[in-house]
């Protein structure tokens, strides 16, 4: 029987800000850009506190797109690890590949889980697209919809939408 409960968290929008570029918001380009979403660094350490394991799941295309370098992903992921309660960081670096880990498809929900011995009716996903929640739903989680300003309504229902990240406290905890 799976013994942990865990906060999945998609990465950029929900981790980190993003910027606009070619039309749709994207990652920061180096450490120059890097910069957290207000109030993920408190809201990860009461979800620590409170017992929830947290892992990271982001799909990464501009990888293959050949807009950035693997080292720089890299480079955002090993200061995530050092500075959030962040067990583990799960990254799809394809771009429209068939693939099992990129979101909308639960490939890297379900890898978390067996890593981890998660126990998914327990479990929660924290993202700001569309693809995240199908995911989270495909997954068995619940999900939470952080809705920005550039964002477009889900396909599907998310259990909650906020628009802070500090609105999880009522929601999670």
């Amino acid at each position: 029987m799976p013994q942990f409960k865990a906060v999945f968290l998609d990465r950029d929008g929900v981790i980190n800000r993003t910027y606009l570029r070619r039309g749709k918001q994207r990652a920061p380009q180096d450490m120059s850009e890097w910069a957290y979403v207000d109030g993920i660094q408190e809201v990860c350490a009461l979800l620590r506190e409170r017992g929830y394991l947290l892992l990271c799941c982001t799909n990464q295309p501009d990888v293959a797109r050949g807009w950035q370098a693997r080292e720089q992903v890299d480079e955002f992921h090993a200061r995530i690890l050092a500075e959030l309660p962040v067990a583990r960081i799960y990254s799809c670096f394809h771009d429209d590949e068939p693939c099992e880990c990129r979101k909308p498809k639960p490939g890297m929900v379900l890898e978390g889980a067996r890593d981890f011995d998660v126990d998914l009716s327990q479990s929660w996903l924290i993202g700001d697209r569309d693809k995240d929640i199908q995911a989270g739903r495909a997954a068995g989680v619940r999900c939470v919809y952080l809705r920005h300003p550039y964002d477009q309504e889900p396909s599907c229902a998310p259990d909650y939408e906020i628009t802070q990240l500090d609105e999880l406290r009522a929601i999670i905890l």
